[in-house]
């Protein structure tokens, strides 16, 4: 970065350059520690919450995820074509269908989820602990307001 620009960190006081630039540094460790098992962050997500057995929608899920409907079609098509989700019918609705986790599927996420944290973990390493499990508060309540 040129040095002037580090001098002045011009745009330090704006929160969303803030949160975009701590998201795209996120973003970026976590896709490189999800490719040794061929994911990337949205099919990461997805395949966590069919892991999660609360049985959703592909609606609920775009919704969850804050993505357009197709986006999720697409992510739930490459994960059931790779073994690790199916499509059932939900129980409460036979003619809706929920996505659910395979073994591999399940087998997949564990591998990929002890590499999410360990992203994590060096992301987050300049913050003490503490100050880790407070952000992490902070932000659930920014995603999820009351």
């Amino acid at each position: 970065m040129k040095s002037e620009l580090q001098a002045h960190r011009p745009l330090v006081n704006d929160t969303a350059f803030l949160l975009a630039r701590a998201n795209a540094r996120s973003l970026a460790a976590t896709h490189a520690a999800l490719a040794e098992h061929g994911l990337r962050v949205r099919s990461y997500t997805v395949l966590a919450l069919a892991v999660a057995e609360a049985r959703l929608s592909q609606r609920d899920i775009a919704e969850y995820l804050w993505l357009d409907p197709s986006q999720v079609v697409a992510l739930v098509d490459d994960l059931q074509q790779r073994g690790y989700v199916a499509r059932e019918p939900d129980e409460n609705d036979r003619r809706a269908k929920v996505v659910v986790a395979t073994d591999e599927g399940r087998r997949v996420h564990a591998a990929a989820a002890r590499s999410v944290r360990e992203s994590e973990d060096e992301t987050l390493d300049v913050l003490a602990a503490d100050e880790q499990a407070q952000l992490r508060e902070l932000l659930l309540r920014l995603a999820f307001p009351a």
